[in-house]
C-alpha cells in the first residue's frame, strides 16, 4: 500500500491539474461565445450567397469563366486543411488529419500529387511529418480573431494555382460545428467549383421553394464572372469560422472531462488515503499495545 506521503503528493499533484481543467474550460466558453456568434452571423449571408449563384450558373454555360471547367485528367490535387495550434480538444485534430488521409488513400491508385495550404499548427505539422509539400501555413488564425482578408487573400492564391495549372482540383477540409458535443470533419470540392445538381424529387411543384428570377446588369456572364471567386473566399471564410467554433466546443467539452475525472480520481485517492492513515494507526496502536504488554510481563 502506498505511504501517506505518497498519497498527499498524488492528492495535491490531482487538485492542481484540476483548477487548470476548469480554468481552460472557462477560457474555452468565454471564446465560443464570440465566435459561436460570428459563425452564426455569417451563415445567413454564406447560405443566401451559394443559392442566388447556384440559380444564375443554371442559366450559363461552363465556359463563362475558367473556375467551372474541370481539368480532363487530375495530377494535382491541392488540400485546404483547417486544424487548430494547439491540442487538448479532444480528437479535434486527429479527426480532420483522419479525413485528410482517408481522401489521400482513396485516391493513391492514380498517380496523384498532393500539396497542401494550413491553416493551423497540427495539421501543418501532419504535413512535415509526412512529407507533403505545402504551399503556404497560416497559424494563429483558427481560434483567434481574423478578418475575412484573410479568405480573400488565401482565395486568391488559390485561384491563381488553378488557373495556371498548378492544381487541378482543389478540395477543402474543415470541421462543421454541429452542437456542442458534435463536430463533423468535412470534404469540400472548391476547384473547379462543382455544378449544383438539382434533386428532382417526387413532389409537386406547388411544394418547391420558390427562387426569384434575377435581374443581371450591365450580363449574367460578367456578374457570374465576378461572383465566382467571391464564392471561393466566402466559402473559405466560413469554413474558418466553423472551424474556430468547432475547436472552442471541443476544447470545452474535452477539459469538462477532464475535470470530471480529476474529480472521480480525488475520490479514489481520499479513500486510499483514509485507508492508509487508519492502518498507520492501526500499526501505531499494536506497537504501544505490545511494549505495554512487555513492560506488564
Amino acid at each position: 500500500m502506498a505511504t501517506l506521503k505518497e498519497v498527499k503528493t498524488k492528492i495535491s499533484a490531482v487538485k492542481k491539474t484540476r483548477q487548470i481543467t476548469k480554468a481552460m474550460n472557462m477560457v474555452a466558453a468565454s471564446k465560443l461565445r464570440g465566435a459561436q456568434a460570428d459563425m452564426e452571423g455569417f451563415r445567413p449571408y454564406s447560405g443566401k450567397f451559394e443559392e442566388v449563384l447556384g440559380s444564375l450558373l443554371e442559366k450559363v454555360d461552363e465556359e463563362v469563366s475558367s473556375l467551372l471547367i474541370p481539368c480532363e485528367e487530375v495530377n494535382q490535387i491541392h488540400l485546404v486543411l483547417c486544424t487548430s495550434d494547439r491540442g487538448l480538444c479532444g480528437g479535434f485534430n486527429s479527426n480532420l488529419i483522419l479525413k485528410a488521409n482517408s481522401f489521400i488513400k482513396d485516391r493513391s491508385e492514380s498517380e496523384v500529387e498532393f500539396s497542401f495550404t494550413n491553416f493551423g499548427k497540427k495539421g501543418r505539422d501532419w504535413c512535415r511529418n509526412n512529407n507533403y509539400t505545402i504551399i503556404s501555413e497560416h497559424l494563429g488564425v483558427v481560434g483567434g480573431k481574423f478578418k475575412f482578408n484573410v479568405a480573400a487573400v488565401s482565395g486568391r492564391q488559390l485561384i491563381e494555382g488553378f488557373q495556371n495549372g498548378s492544381y487541378d482540383e482543389v478540395y477543402l477540409i474543415y470541421s462543421e460545428f454541429v452542437s456542442m458535443a458534435r463536430q463533423v470533419p468535412v470534404l469540400k470540392q472548391i476547384l473547379p467549383i462543382p455544378s449544383l445538381e438539382v434533386v428532382e424529387d417526387e413532389v409537386e411543384d406547388e411544394e418547391k421553394p420558390y427562387l426569384a428570377e434575377h435581374i443581371c446588369e450591365p450580363s449574367l456572364a460578367e456578374l457570374v464572372r465576378e461572383m465566382l471567386p467571391k464564392s471561393v473566399y466566402i466559402q473559405l471564410y466560413s469554413a474558418l469560422l466553423e472551424t474556430s467554433t468547432s475547436e472552442h466546443a471541443a476544447r470545452m467539452t474535452a477539459m469538462d472531462n477532464a475535470t470530471n475525472a480529476c474529480n472521480d480520481m480525488l475520490e479514489n485517492l481520499t479513500l486510499v488515503y483514509n485507508k492508509a492513515r487508519q492502518a498507520a494507526i492501526t500499526a501505531e496502536l499494536m506497537d504501544i499495545v505490545g511494549g505495554a504488554e512487555a513492560l506488564r510481563g
